[in-house]
Formats: C-alpha cells, sequence, structure tokens
C-alpha cells in the first residue's frame, strides 16, 4: 500500500495567488489523481475560479468528514468555497484579493491544528500584492509559525529534490548580511529541527547532517575567512555533544555530488542559494519546500506565482505533485492528532 493509498485524512491545499499559476496546476493535478495515485485534498479557495479552469467542482463545508472527501474526490475537486472580493486577471494579482489568499491560509492552518486534515500544502503566494494589503510577515515559513503560536525563527526551511534536503540556517536577508545573522545558536536550531524532523517525520532513526562551511574552501583554515573556526565548527562541536550526527564544516562545492547525497540525510546550508541552487539544478520542476518545526505537516511547490505564463496552460504541476506526495508520505509517519471540535 503506498502513501497516497494509507492517508486517513486529506491533505488542505491553499489557493496561493489567484491571479498566478496556482489554479492551472491546480485542475492539473486533481485531474491526474487516478494516474498517480495523488492522496485526497481539500483545495480552500474561490470556487469559480477552480471552475473556470475546467476541473470538476464540488463545494464541502469546513467540517466534512474524511471519508466524504475523500469520496468526492473520486470524481470531483472537494472546495471550501472563499469567493474573491475582485475578478481575476491572469498576471495581474490585486490587493483587494489579499484578504481571501491569507484567509485561506488560516483556514488550512486551523484544519491542521484541529486534526481535520493531515497536514497543509501552500500554492505560492504573490506577497508584493499582500504587502500592499497590509501583511507584515516575509513569507510563508514566518505567517504559518506565527499561526502555529511560535517565536519569530521558530520553524525552519528545507528544499528537497529527489535524495538530496538541504536547510537553511538563514533566509531572505541580503548576502552581506550572512556573516553577521550566523551564530551558533542559529546554526544548532537548524540542525536540531532538522534533526527532529526527519526522526519523526521522514523516518530516519539517526539522520547523518552535513554542515556547510560559509567561506571558498570552507575558510581554508582562516585564511578565507574566519567563520568557520569561530562559529560553524563551534556549533558542530555542541551538536555533536548533544548526540547529533553532524559532521563539517565542508567546502559546498563538494557536499551535492551523488556520492555525497549517499553520505548524508541532508546538508545545512549557511545562507539561501547555497541551499536553493543544488536542489534547483538537481530537479527544477520538482523541488519541494517543507517547513520544520510546525506543529503540523507543510509542504509547498518550490517555485513562486509564474505571472508571466499565468493563463496560458503551460505551467507544470510537477513541483505541487511532488509536494502533495510528500506531505502524504510524511503524514503516514504521523500519529492523527484528536479532533478539537469533532
Amino acid at each position: 500500500m503506498n502513501d497516497s493509498e494509507s492517508l486517513a485524512r486529506p491533505l488542505a491545499l491553499t489557493m496561493g495567488e489567484p491571479a498566478g499559476i496556482a489554479p492551472e496546476i491546480t485542475a492539473k493535478a486533481w485531474q491526474r489523481r487516478h494516474e498517480l495515485q495523488l492522496p485526497p485534498f481539500l483545495y480552500i479557495g474561490p470556487a469559480e475560479v477552480m471552475a473556470a479552469t475546467g476541473a470538476e467542482v464540488r463545494r464541502v463545508p469546513p467540517d466534512a468528514d474524511a471519508d466524504k472527501i475523500a469520496d468526492v474526490f473520486d470524481h470531483s475537486l472537494p472546495v471550501i468555497d472563499m469567493p474573491l472580493a475582485e475578478p481575476v486577471q491572469p498576471g495581474r494579482p490585486s490587493p483587494g484579493n489579499a484578504r481571501v489568499v491569507i484567509g485561506a491560509i488560516e483556514r488550512a492552518v486551523e484544519l491542521a491544528r484541529t486534526g481535520r486534515v493531515a497536514g497543509l500544502v501552500t500554492n505560492p503566494i504573490q506577497k508584493g500584492s499582500l504587502y500592499e494589503a497590509g501583511f507584515e510577515f516575509a513569507g510563508h515559513t514566518d505567517f504559518l509559525s506565527h499561526l502555529a503560536g511560535q517565536p519569530a525563527g521558530q520553524a525552519v526551511m528545507m528544499l528537497v529534490a529527489g535524495d538530496l534536503r538541504t536547510v537553511l540556517v538563514t533566509v531572505h536577508i541580503p548576502l552581506g548580511d550572512v556573516p553577521a545573522a550566523l551564530t551558533k545558536a542559529a546554526i544548532r536550531h537548524a540542525a536540531i529541527t532538522a534533526d527532529q524532523d526527519l526522526r519523526r517525520r521522514f523516518g530516519i532513526a539517526r539522520p547523518r547532517l552535513k554542515v556547510a562551511g560559509l567561506n571558498p574552501h570552507a575558510g581554508e583554515s582562516g585564511s578565507l575567512g574566519r567563520e568557520e573556526i569561530e562559529v560553524i565548527a563551534p556549533a558542530i562541536a555542541a551538536l555533536q555533544a548533544e548526540g547529533i550526527d553532524a559532521s563539517g564544516p565542508y567546502p559546498a562545492d563538494t557536499l551535492f555530488h551523488p556520492a555525497a547525497r549517499e553520505s548524508a540525510d541532508a546538508v545545512i546550508c549557511m545562507y539561501h542559494d547555497q541551499a536553493l541552487i543544488p536542489v534547483k539544478t538537481l530537479d527544477f520542476e520538482r523541488g519541494v519546500n517543507v517547513t520544520l518545526g510546525l506543529p503540523f505537516i507543510r509542504t509547498s511547490p518550490d517555485h513562486g506565482t509564474a505571472l508571466d505564463i499565468a493563463g496560458q496552460g503551460r505551467a507544470s504541476a510537477a513541483s505541487l505533485i511532488a509536494a502533495l506526495k510528500l506531505a502524504a508520505a510524511m503524514a503516514s509517519r504521523e500519529p492523527a492528532r484528536g479532533l478539537a471540535h469533532a
């Protein structure tokens, strides 16, 4: 039995930016549900937008039980309808619809926290239009952590492509600010969070974590930078003292070839592009963004809203399909929580 067949509850799929490719890739994923044995998922967003893609849509109440959603999913896309405030123009996000985009994420988190869904898969958002409407978070990860009642910086970003997993210590900050943001505490937090979730949700009994250096050649004994000596190596020593299988720092250019991937379950990366370039090079269309450290499962396609091709039928659903499958696999390893509102 595969993970999709064994999933007891549906996944929640948020609408994302309705003027981007999210409606198209959602429809394409649903249309291939039988062929790919996708897990049942519940779409949260505007029913009329999804109906316009050609998907067969059926509205369901927020408290619909898992069996009903699975039955609907077999022949129709189950939708918790959240009508838009303004009509959609492909390629042109409207701040007027931002509240609905945000509300869909909030509703999905509520369903996850009460145990009605097995996890979240989030379609990409257009942060610019959300900011215009007063959104105060750097992106999905920070917002989800906030909705989970966690302090800022608690959640950790991991990217997955095939057998490669990269975990970010710093994320969306200028490259020039990275050295100052790298602390022993930040490296330790990213590695411990990765270790815990790889055990709990990926079924890895003792995760092997390789830690990248910051500088070329991992600083070359201090001649190319001292962050490896003064920050990264002490953080690794602290992790090892806590029983975590962490090693390094390694030159980043040695960590992503096939043999290196076989000897690590995840690579702890110091900054954004160090983690994302290898993932997108290895499998640009099927990379998945996973948020670690949340009290619920969350995955997302590792791409943006692609406004330039929205509404043209050209978008690939491969990354969304990979995100749905990975969320189902993670959920299959985690016991269901009780329903707070059952």
